[in-house]
């Protein structure tokens, strides 16, 4: 009796899964925004361009097709070789915080989970640091970004997502989702402390430090594109592929399990494919906080609590939000430019009011 009323809470299978063409309709509104964003990525700027002409250029960019968009050579260089590439890095970055967010909201049943939970900005923070205050590479020059610095960064967010999986794994086999985060806890707090003595060590580098921690999508061309993209699409169809298992997952282990799932090996498929894709978005762009929390809590409230709904809709959605960031982080205050980590935190600010808000209506 007892084990059936356990169970019946969990048959809402019915309440997750969402009419299929409610998520057609949102599939076409994510698509939609990520056209909206590139289109007015390209756009705006120190030279703005007619977004027409832009949209029909970049339909000049598909196979087979010639139009004539109006703009000269050079607007044409502008639109090719330095803003698109911007806009794409931005999509792909942002698609992949805003996804690894949402897998990492589902494998730990926590709503607010953040993709730099388990130490992976801690990770890249320090691995920096150290190339930046010991010199290596270029002397420390973001212009450009040194190919030292995204590698450093990648090699220390995956060395951080490392030791707080065997921390957390030390307890043997009753490990828990809240045993990994506070090991997560404890690997940041440590890998923390190294870089603020390195700093305090070389005070001269702060200020370089700092300009990459807060995060950018400066790109000189197509290479950092080509850097992500492999692990974006890697990424991208291992969550994906896995999306309803979250739903499982979120019954409790136990249920889980007499469904025929293996709970850890799902966890922690999930947790290294958005930890890989977290810390590939993080060797391009820096630390760019809070898009990986808003976006999918967002699309939670708007679509429906199914990760079969959050996950897709978080790639989309995620890609255009920082995108769009980047217009504002870019135009609002030029010719100079705000980091984008900034304009993420500002607006991250005011997200979670209107949560707690949300929240405090529904208890009472």
């Amino acid at each position: 009796m007892h084990q059936a009323l356990k169970r019946g809470p969990s048959f809402p299978p019915a309440v997750i899964v969402r009419p299929a063409g409610l998520r057609k309709r949102w599939l076409a509104v994510g698509a939609f925004a990520v056209l909206v964003a590139l289109v007015a990525g390209v756009s705006l700027g120190p030279v703005s361009l007619p977004p027409g002409s832009v949209a029909i250029e970049l339909l000049n960019l598909l196979p087979g097709v010639r139009l004539d968009s109006g703009l000269t050579e050079r607007e044409i260089a502008i639109v090719t070789e330095l803003r698109l590439p911007r806009v794409v890095l931005g999509l792909l970055v942002g698609g992949l915080l805003a996804l690894a967010g949402g897998a990492y909201q589902g494998v730990f049943r926590n709503p607010l989970a953040d993709p730099y939970l388990l130490g992976v900005a801690a990770g890249a923070g320090l691995a920096v640091t150290v190339v930046l205050t010991l010199g290596v590479g270029s002397g420390g020059a973001l212009s450009g970004l040194p190919v030292t610095i995204p590698l450093a960064a990648f090699v220390g967010s995956l060395g951080a997502v490392t030791m707080t999986y065997l921390l957390g794994a030390a307890g043997g086999r009753s490990r828990s989702p809240a045993t990994l985060i506070l090991a997560g806890v404890a690997v940041s707090a440590f890998l923390s402390a190294g870089q603020t003595y390195l700093l305090q060590r070389h005070a001269e580098s702060i200020q370089a430090v700092y300009s990459w921690l807060l995060g950018r999508l400066a790109t000189a061309g197509w290479q950092d594109v080509r850097l992500v993209l492999p692990y974006f699409l890697v990424t991208s169809l291992v969550v994906l592929l896995h999306r309803r298992e979250l739903d499982v997952l979120s019954v409790g282990d136990d249920e889980a399990g007499s469904l025929g799932l293996h709970p850890q090996r799902s966890r922690y498929l999930l947790i290294a494919a958005a930890s890989l894709g977290t810390a590939a978005a993080v060797s391009a762009s820096g630390l760019i906080g809070f898009v990986g929390i808003i976006v999918p809590h967002t699309v939670r409230l708007l679509a429906g609590s199914s990760y079969r709904v959050i996950l897709p809709l978080s790639l989309l959605f995620g890609g255009a939000f920082l995108a769009l960031t980047d217009v504002v982080a870019r135009t609002v205050a030029a010719p100079q430019e705000i980091p984008i980590g900034v304009v993420t935190a500002l607006l991250g600010g005011p997200f979670f009011v209107l949560v707690l808000r949300t929240a405090r209506r529904v208890l009472t």
